[in-house]
């Protein structure tokens, strides 16, 4: 049976390294990936998704219109799995369609992403991964304390966290810090 999977996590805790890794076994053993990325996270190039320690793939790109059911229907039967990056950017409606992925082409769909935003709120997509996964898995990285990190600032340009703003502002180490939560709840003077 397959399943829709939710590998969540905060900033630089290797979510992409984990899919990438996954989708070379897959193709290693002869087996069609197809890897998505949200449009709006170019980070490493469009349609690529990278890791810190220097591996990469290239991508299909989706934003808040692509229907994911038909894009991965219409790909044909020599997809063995499916891996979406940046997976908090899906709406809720997308990940209905993931789901009906799994359930009715029978094609395991592995997602991976944020579960909150730098004010501590879901986001919408992982919001409903959370409620309509199948299996959740939280991938662990660390505070500067030592703490296991599960909350993420974000820095204005002097290092000060921010506490307003736009949920989405793409950014990487030089804009993001993920803490534990009472590092968390210190930087922004809770």
């Amino acid at each position: 049976m397959a399943k829709l999977y939710f590998h969540y996590s905060t900033m630089n805790a290797g979510k992409s390294t984990l899919l990438l890794q996954a989708s070379y076994n897959y193709r290693e053993r002869g087996m069609g990936t197809l890897l998505l990325t949200a449009a709006l996270d170019s980070r490493a190039g469009h349609g690529r998704i990278a890791s810190r320690i220097g591996i990469g793939d290239d991508a299909l790109t989706f934003d808040a219109d692509t229907d994911m059911f038909a894009l991965i229907r219409d790909r044909g039967d020599d997809c063995a799995c499916v891996f979406v990056d940046e997976a908090q950017f899906l709406t809720p409606a997308q990940v209905w369609q993931l789901a009906r992925v799994a359930d009715d082409l029978r094609i395991p769909v592995m997602c991976y992403g944020l579960r909150v935003d730098f004010r501590g709120a879901l986001f919408p997509g992982s919001a409903a991964l959370l409620a309509l996964a199948d299996d959740l898995r939280e991938v662990r990285t660390i505070c500067h304390c030592g703490r296991k990190a599960t909350m993420v600032i974000r820095r204005d340009t002097d290092g000060h966290a921010i506490t307003e703003g736009a949920q989405v502002q793409v950014g990487g180490n030089e804009t993001y810090v993920s803490l534990c939560r009472r590092h968390w709840r210190e930087a922004v003077g809770d």
